[in-house]
């Protein structure tokens, strides 16, 4: 399972299509994490995430993940902090489960972007008609909460009991080499082999 975290234009997007571009589309899933949908709100945070969590033997990209249940509604004030701490707290339990239960190993990348870099590559999405798709003003309006989202992510980062990758994201290139040499490295740990 790879949990590919971080702010609007770090490369989330970008990252999916280079780096698990090759891979055999019958043994790959990826999922995009968006605003909860009526049905998912009227159940716990956790309960749309574990509908999908990966298959065994398969491996499931989240394209933002359960972290945004204490990231963007930590910054907003829609849940409480005693909220936050329960969250986390379902969190780690929720990926030990799926590493322990499903035999899944769980990869976390924080896709860090400065912000600085982050201003161009929205600017981007206005000036270069072929990335226009891409534009959305709400991504200006989180920007100007970019102290506290560093605060949210620090604090998500520092209290998980499976570590996180911090990957510099100023250089696409760079992001998705060191993304990759993760992902071949873990592989080649675990071993895989197809059914025979």
């Amino acid at each position: 399972m790879v949990i590919l975290q971080g702010v609007d234009a770090s490369g989330k997007d970008g990252t999916v299509k280079t780096v698990f571009s090759t891979c055999n589309p019958t043994g790959i899933d990826i999922y995009g994490f968006k605003k909860p949908t009526e049905e998912e709100f009227a159940h716990d945070f956790l309960w749309r995430v574990h509908k999908k969590a990966p298959l065994k033997g398969n491996i499931m990209v989240f394209n933002r993940s359960q972290y945004e249940d204490i990231l963007i509604q930590r910054v907003h004030k829609w849940i409480t902090e005693e909220h936050v701490h329960k969250r986390m707290a379902a969190i780690n339990a929720f990926e030990e489960l799926v590493e322990f239960d499903s035999k899944t190993k769980v990869l976390k990348f924080y896709l860090h972007i400065s912000k600085e870099k982050q201003e161009e590559k929205l600017q981007e999405r206005i000036d270069d008609p072929t990335k226009r798709w891409k534009h959305n003003e709400g991504d200006w309006e989180e920007r100007k909460h970019w102290d506290k989202y560093m605060e949210c992510y620090d604090y998500a980062i520092n209290n998980s009991t499976i570590p996180w990758n911090i990957i510099p994201c100023d250089k696409s290139y760079y992001r998705n080499y060191l993304i990759a040499q993760i992902v071949l490295k873990t592989l080649k740990e675990m071993n895989p082999v197809l059914p025979v």
